[in-house]
């Protein structure tokens, strides 16, 4: 019998080839003008065997980006650069979308000093550090709460940029709300203080990811279009037990869409001792009847698992890839992985991006 992994799975308007997904993984090698490069073409080229590749996280706009070197897809040169790769891939047979990001207050200003301090739902600083354009680490700053106008504005820059990723040839979008944030920030009373139409209720916080998900939807189609979600994560200082309501009413709706997928970043149980959550997790999944593409942190063996038990549709596979452009092979023939190098995920050139060794030349 074939492995459940490796047989085709319809998602949204297309039919992927497997159902192993490229995760969403920030790199940090862009240009100076935040465009991909050739090496980026490379490094999309190589993990083609994926039934779907979903980009690096590419902010919508200056004021959305919130790391060094992270590829935009505002401006015409970096629509020309993704151009390259969505050619590259569709040429080795696979499909691409792109995320579309906005970081809000998990910035810092040096990245847009014309445009001053992060934004966010409210004026509350996150804990700990993060990098400035000149790879300093520095503490957060507090951010500047974003106004009603203002949110209109952030609303036509998700639309502009769908526009833009159509342009560039991708195949759809990914609507990145989680992992701490801007959209995740809106979902959640931690970081969302707000009395206006963003925020307050259940309805309110979750106004802005709808909003957004529609104009993407009225760009591509509902079935071109995925979004991502991370109830329980703890990046960016966002977890909030009591934003679960939240989600409960937001899955309800974007049901309602049929969207291509859902794309759910799991739990992670060495952050998390209430058993009680995964029990939650598993009620907010089966609220959800369209198709689901699970991530973090699988191995080969815990996707299948996740596929035959009906908990997912297809498994997003991340640091893994990173160390084995040629994934789908080596779950096939039950091959070793590469072990994957932590200190190359972020910046630098090939060492760690374009040279881990695929199987047929390590067997040669």
């Amino acid at each position: 019998m074939k492995n459940k992994l490796l047989t085709p799975l319809p998602v949204g308007d297309y039919i992927l080839k497997n159902r192993v997904v490229m995760a969403p993984l920030t790199r940090m090698r862009a240009d100076v003008d935040l465009v991909p490069t050739d090496l980026n073409v490379e490094y999309y080229r190589q993990r083609s065997s994926a039934g779907l590749i979903i980009t690096e996280a590419s902010q919508i706009s200056r004021l959305g980006q919130g790391y060094p070197m992270t590829p935009g897809i505002h401006s015409e040169k970096q629509v020309a650069g993704w151009k390259k790769i969505t050619d590259t891939v569709h040429k080795e047979g696979s499909r691409i979308f792109l995320q579309l990001w906005h970081v809000g207050r998990i910035s810092h200003s040096s990245f847009h000093p014309e445009e001053g301090l992060p934004v966010a739902p409210s004026a509350i600083r996150p804990k700990g550090n993060t990098l400035t354009s000149e790879w300093k680490q520095v503490p957060f700053e507090t951010p500047r709460a974003l106004e009603t106008s203002e949110i209109k504005s952030t609303i036509q820059d998700y639309k502009q940029a769908a526009v833009n990723a159509k342009t560039a040839g991708f195949d759809g979008v990914e609507l990145h709300s989680a992992n701490g944030y801007l959209l995740n920030q809106f979902l959640h009373g931690k970081t969302n203080h707000r009395k206006d139409e963003y925020g307050d209720s259940v309805e309110n916080r979750a106004r802005l990811t709808l909003e957004v998900i529609d104009q993407l939807a009225e760009i591509w189609g509902a079935g071109k279009v995925g979004i991502r979600l991370s109830p329980f994560t703890f990046s960016g200082d966002i977890n909030d037990p009591e934003a679960i309501p939240v989600y409960e009413y937001l899955l309800k709706e974007l049901d309602s869409r049929q969207l291509a997928y859902l794309h759910f970043v799991r739990a992670r149980s060495a952050e998390i001792e209430d058993q009680k959550v995964f029990e939650k997790e598993k009620e907010l999944w089966n609220r959800y009847s369209g198709t689901i593409i699970a991530a973090d942190g699988f191995t080969s063996e815990t996707a299948l698992e996740y596929l035959e038990n009906n908990r997912a549709d297809a498994i997003a596979f991340g640091r893994n890839f990173i160390s084995n452009p040629d994934l789908p092979q080596r779950i096939e023939s039950g091959a070793e992985l590469n072990p994957y190098d932590r200190t190359t995920f972020y910046g630098g050139g090939e060492k760690g991006y374009t040279d881990y060794p695929f199987l047929q030349k390590q067997n040669a």
